[in-house]
């Protein structure tokens, strides 16, 4: 949300490139649809190439990868075959959950995105490629899963937020509208600091994004009913901050006494 507001596009007009179709990848497929993307305009390319209504070896194994073909039916209006480079062709955005690289993305296929491109190569611990290599071949916006590069993407920035939502409502289920209402709220505390290509997302280290985090979850458990234990916005945000001040404190005082080690710097 936070690149395309950058790059001044819709995500309802982008084609979207889904490198690697695993657990990740399938879940970011749905929450990209309940966001607003066309699903005939992503492209969605796992290890044995991209996927679309020929793939008889998904079809095959509906009944273990019943999401995975509906992918394959719902995707690539244009019904286009081939790998990671004919997906990448002319694609707006690649969101990449594939295996470690580099190497797994070449630079000369970043070459044939649109204008604007937007890269997330988020396999860890080496990123799908290098970011100063897709930067170079023409990519705008670039993300990772890591730390010591600018724009992580990673789960760790919602999981703490999410969880402390869910359980201070004592929710009975984590649905995609609260992933949603998650990651719509970790947008906008990075608007709210200030957007550039090389900070899109906050960081870890905010104590104040996961109690935001943790509010928004929440508020839409309870909103869809699923909450057995209803909290104010304020109520929810309070519980979350006081939380994750207890928890800093208690890691600085077991590091001080030795009991743990200091995490090493970035």
């Amino acid at each position: 949300m936070n690149a395309l507001k950058l790059v001044g596009k819709d995500l309802r007009d982008v084609t979207i490139a889904m490198i690697g179709m695993g657990a990740a990848n399938v879940a970011v497929y749905r929450l990209l649809k309940q966001a607003g993307v066309a699903p005939h305009k992503i492209i969605a390319c796992d290890s044995k190439g991209i996927l679309h209504q020929g793939r008889v070896d998904i079809q095959r194994v509906q009944g273990f990868s019943r999401e995975k073909w509906e992918i394959c039916v719902e995707t690539n209006a244009g019904n286009r075959t081939g790998g990671i480079a004919e997906a990448l062709q002319g694609a707006d955005a690649c969101i990449a959950f594939s295996q470690s690289g580099p190497g797994i993305i070449e630079p000369r296929w970043i070459r044939s995105m649109a204008r604007d491109a937007i890269l997330f190569a988020c396999a860890n611990p080496v990123p799908e490629i290098w970011p100063w290599e897709a930067a170079e071949a023409g990519a705008r916006i670039v993300a990772t899963g890591r730390s010591d590069f600018p724009n992580q993407v990673n789960n760790s920035l919602a999981f703490p937020g999410i969880f402390w939502g869910v359980l201070d409502v004592g929710a009975r289920a984590i649905t995609d509208e609260m992933a949603r209402a998650a990651a719509q709220e970790l947008a906008a505390c990075a608007v709210a600091r200030g957007l550039n290509i090389e900070r899109i997302l906050v960081d870890m280290a905010d104590e104040h994004v996961a109690a935001r985090v943790a509010t928004a979850t929440g508020l839409m458990a309870q909103r869809q009913g699923l909450a057995r234990t209803a909290l104010t916005e304020d109520a929810l945000y309070r519980r979350a901050l006081a939380a994750i001040k207890s928890a800093q404190a208690a890691t600085q005082a077991l590091t001080r006494d030795g009991i743990i080690s200091a995490p090493p710097p970035p």
